[in-house]
Order: C-alpha cells, then sequence, then structure tokens
C-alpha cells in the first residue's frame, strides 16, 4: 500500500505545492488577518527572493494605497507614504485590477520613481498582483528585483494564488467584523448596546487600576419620551432615538464611548476623565438638548430634555455594576424631581 504523501515530502519535491498547502492551513485555522497576511508575505518572500517586498492595501476613502506590511531596508520609510490609486506599478494595478509584471522599470512610463526618492532605493524590476474580491480590489503584492530569468508562468500562477488566497483572508477579516459589530450595535440608534457597555466598562477598570487613571460615567434617560411615542408613533420616537445619539456620540472625544441602555436610556464612558471634567460634558449634552430642535418630519420638530446622573472610578464605585449602579441613581434623583437637570454622585444635584 502506498502511503499518501506528507507535508514534508511535499516541500522536498513540488514547493509550490507545499507552500499553496501552508497558507491554506494558515487561512482555516485562523481569522487572524495579520498572522495570515504575515503567513502569505514571508512565503512569498522565501519563494521569489525579492530584494523587498509589500503589501499596500486600498484606502476606499481617499482613494489612496498605503503600505500595510513592507520588508527590506526601505521598510520603516514606507510606513508614512501612500500612493494614489492609478500612481506608479502598484496605483496602476490597483485602478484597473490586472497584474503587471515589469522587468525593466527605466523602460516603463508608468513607473513613479517618487518612492525610490523617499526610500533611497534602486528598483529596477516589479511583479505586482491585485487582491481582487467580487470585482473590488482590496490591495496589491508587489515585489521589488525578482530574478526574472527564472520567473515563469508557473511562478506566475503561484504568485496570482498567494493573492487569491490573501483576499479571502481580508473578506474573512471583514466578515467577522461584521458579525462583531452586529452582536455590540444598537439597530435602533447605531451607538453600543449594553451588552458592549458591561465588557467595555469592565476592561476600563482593569486599565484605570492598573494605571491610576480616573474614569467617568454619565447616564442619561429623556425625559417624558413617551409621549413622542403616544403623540406621534413608533417611527418618530425611533428616529428621534437615533438622532438623539448621533447628537451625543458627536459631542465626544475620539477615546469616549456612547451606548444605549435601552427604551430612553444612554450612557456614556468617559475615559481618563475626572468627576469635575465628566460634569462639564454632562452640562454641554443638557445645554445642547435644551437648544436643539430635532427635525423629524414635515412640520414636525421636537426639543427633548434628559435627567442625569454622573459617578466616576474609583472615588464612588470599585467594579463595572457598581458604577453604572451610582450613575443610574444618580440620574433617578433627578428624574423624580425636577428632571432637565444633572445629578452628581457624592455631590447632589449641579448647576
Amino acid at each position: 500500500m502506498t502511503r499518501p504523501p506528507q507535508a514534508g515530502d511535499l516541500s522536498q519535491s513540488k514547493p509550490e505545492l507545499a507552500i499553496l498547502h501552508d497558507v491554506a492551513k494558515a487561512l482555516t485555522s485562523s481569522l487572524n488577518l495579520d498572522s495570515v497576511l504575515q503567513t502569505i508575505m514571508e512565503k512569498v518572500a522565501a519563494y521569489f527572493k525579492p530584494d523587498t517586498w509589500s503589501l499596500l492595501m486600498v484606502d476606499d476613502e481617499h482613494r489612496e494605497l498605503y503600505f500595510a506590511i513592507a520588508v527590506g531596508a526601505a521598510a520603516d520609510a514606507l510606513k508614512s507614504v501612500r500612493l494614489r490609486i492609478g500612481e506608479g506599478i502598484a496605483g496602476w494595478v490597483a485602478k484597473y485590477g490586472e497584474a503587471l509584471i515589469v522587468p525593466d522599470v527605466s523602460k516603463d512610463e508608468r513607473f513613479a520613481p517618487r518612492i525610490d526618492e523617499i526610500t533611497n532605493w534602486k528598483t529596477r524590476s516589479i511583479l505586482c498582483v491585485p487582491l481582487a474580491s467580487k470585482s473590488r480590489i482590496l490591495g496589491v503584492i508587489q515585489l521589488i528585483n525578482v530574478e526574472m530569468s527564472t520567473f515563469g508562468a508557473d511562478q506566475f500562477m503561484l504568485l496570482q494564488a498567494l493573492a487569491d488566497y490573501a483576499a479571502i483572508a481580508v473578506d474573512n477579516a471583514h466578515a467577522v467584523e461584521k458579525i462583531q459589530e452586529l452582536t455590540i450595535t444598537d439597530d435602533c440608534t447605531g451607538l453600543y448596546n449594553a451588552r458592549h457597555l458591561y465588557n467595555t466598562i469592565e476592561s476600563e477598570v482593569y486599565r484605570s487600576t492598573r494605571f491610576g487613571y480616573e474614569f467617568s460615567v454619565l447616564f442619561l434617560d429623556l425625559d417624558h419620551f413617551k409621549l413622542v411615542n403616544d403623540n406621534y408613533g413608533h417611527l418618530v420616537g425611533s428616529r428621534l432615538l437615533f438622532e438623539i445619539g448621533m447628537t451625543i456620540k458627536s459631542r465626544l472625544r475620539l477615546i469616549d464611548y456612547a451606548f444605549r441602555y435601552g427604551g430612553d436610556e444612554f450612557v456614556v464612558l468617559l475615559p481618563q476623565t475626572s468627576k469635575p471634567s465628566a460634569l462639564v460634558v454632562a452640562r454641554r449634552l443638557r445645554d445642547i438638548l435644551r437648544t436643539t430642535q430635532f427635525h423629524l418630519g414635515e412640520d414636525l420638530d421636537l426639543n427633548i430634555r434628559a435627567s442625569m446622573g454622573v459617578a466616576s472610578f474609583p472615588d464612588d464605585a470599585k467594579n463595572a455594576h457598581d458604577i453604572i449602579r451610582q450613575a443610574d441613581e444618580m440620574m433617578y434623583t433627578v428624574k423624580n424631581s425636577t428632571r432637565d437637570a444633572i445629578a452628581v454622585c457624592g455631590l447632589g444635584r449641579a448647576l
């Protein structure tokens, strides 16, 4: 009986098959995009032996390519470099979705010497293949100064296959990212949901304890929101919740978090923020709600206020559950009295 070939046999008899086997194994055993792409590019480098190589990814918003992975003497200089879509050999490949083999860049007018000038590198030849998925270009694999005398059709097919694997890895990562976003995002407002709130605050408790930081939590409950649903219907109410959620988020720093806690309740997490600074944020949100007319349809502009509570770590609580409870209790001291105001844990009502 003849035994099936093992991985070691493949590497000795047909290195191309061993490379594809290893990359396929990495692709099916890990959802970590960086790890899979690193494996692919290491196999590319070991087989094709370029002087330097890189993986450029497409930034759709800015219509540019950036160096996601770069290896070689010029790697550090490339970290901040971007190519316009259509610029240079890689930019051309990203624009048209076709692979290019350029044995002598001095004879190709598409070559852009700008990168060589930045890196003090001397490019002689370039191999570029696109990472394509569903007619969309995700990125480009670029190999510089490969020995062209040994590069033939088989080598080109291998490079194309590796680019396809890389595209699958990027697609998989995007799919997982979308699924994760769905599990932590509130459908109505687009903010994070309550499930993600507790996980995030637990992480912040750990981080703040370790580094000696303060952080604060704001708890907001909209005043008389039930009247909106009763008078105008739930569609208008949902639209108002969305507009308020976006208003809150737009007034926060990039490091802050906004959550829809449930119903007409919102929570704001302010990392590395003391109680006095958190009160400044709460007042800002209170004043914005007081002065904003939310346009919710033809001839329908509504203003709504909120009752707010503020609590801070570590002064008011030592864990995620208690910090939320304290902020919630402060909110209810306002809700059960005047509404449209702020109460601060340990200080009471604030002007």
